[in-house]
């Protein structure tokens, strides 16, 4: 068996980040008033597909901590791996974003309000060159959750689906590149789409100190993560794996929720066959 190499899974995972950044909140940033929400949803599902092809086969093209988590509990990918890409990927957003910074500081009208960041009842700022050209504000907290669990769930399911030996090799990237744009079309106008605590974290870091950026942060780190749990969770309910095969077998109870609900399934499956 093939020895990791944790320092490259790192730098690639810091790489792609990076890259994400730049072509997601950089194009909200730099071009948001010129190409709208298709624009900046494509802006992030490209990058996300560029470097799957890229970097995929160094580090698994996760560039999210919540796919990170996903892809471990799955054992799709061992502890050290998950930790080395996560620490990556918090580098390459910061760096990412730092250099979105520096490149919009060129132009002498930007102001750095909230930087493309994620928020819940905010109102947009002249600044964040909103693809809610409306000027409606984001929507409530708890829409801005069940958006970032709901939604990472399926970003976690479908690259769970495409490490399947039944998925059609060379297209994984193209899909998750999909994916992730499509997540972005519906979501953007409610919280400005997380669905990736890097990403989310990045914006945040470099949003003016008067924005509720930062306060509003823990959202986009919490629920991101338990979404990547629902999406493992959909995904072993979808797919031929066993709950003993994922890390979430480790949980106490879990394998007898599950006996009790497969139970109830057969007798659901018989009522049916009757």
């Amino acid at each position: 068996m093939q020895t990791q190499n944790y320092g490259r899974i790192l730098v690639a995972e810091l790489v792609g980040t990076a890259e994400l950044m730049l072509g997601g909140p950089g194009v909200a940033i730099l071009a948001g008033d010129r190409v709208g929400v298709i624009g900046i949803a494509l802006g992030f599902g490209f990058s996300l597909m560029i470097m799957a092809y890229c970097i995929g086969p160094i580090s698994g093209c996760h560039i999210n901590p919540a796919v990170s988590l996903g892809m471990w509990l799955a054992r799709k990918v061992g502890g050290r791996h998950a930790i080395a890409a996560v620490i990556g990927q918090l580098i390459g957003a910061i760096a990412g974003a730092a250099m979105i910074f520096g490149i919009a500081r060129g132009n002498g009208s930007f102001a750095r309000q909230n930087f493309a960041s994620n928020g819940y009842d905010r109102l947009p700022l002249p600044d964040r060159i909103t693809p809610d050209v409306s000027g409606r504000p984001f929507f409530s907290l708890g829409a801005a959750i069940s958006v970032e669990i709901l939604f990472t769930a399926v970003l976690v399911l479908v690259l769970l689906f495409t490490t399947s030996r039944r998925f059609a090799p060379g297209f994984g990237g193209l899909v998750a590149g999909i994916t992730l744009a499509l997540i972005h079309m519906i979501t953007i106008p409610v919280d400005n789409t997380s669905v990736n605590p890097a990403r989310s974290l990045g914006a945040a870091l470099f949003a003016n100190g008067d924005s509720d950026a930062l306060q509003q942060l823990w959202v986009f780190i919490l629920f991101p993560l338990v979404g990547a749990v629902v999406g493992v969770i959909t995904w072993l309910i979808l797919d031929e794996a066993t709950l003993e095969d994922t890390m979430l077998a480790e949980v106490p109870g879990a394998i007898a929720v599950r006996d009790v609900l497969d139970d109830a399934a057969d007798e659901v499956n018989d009522a049916l066959d009757g």
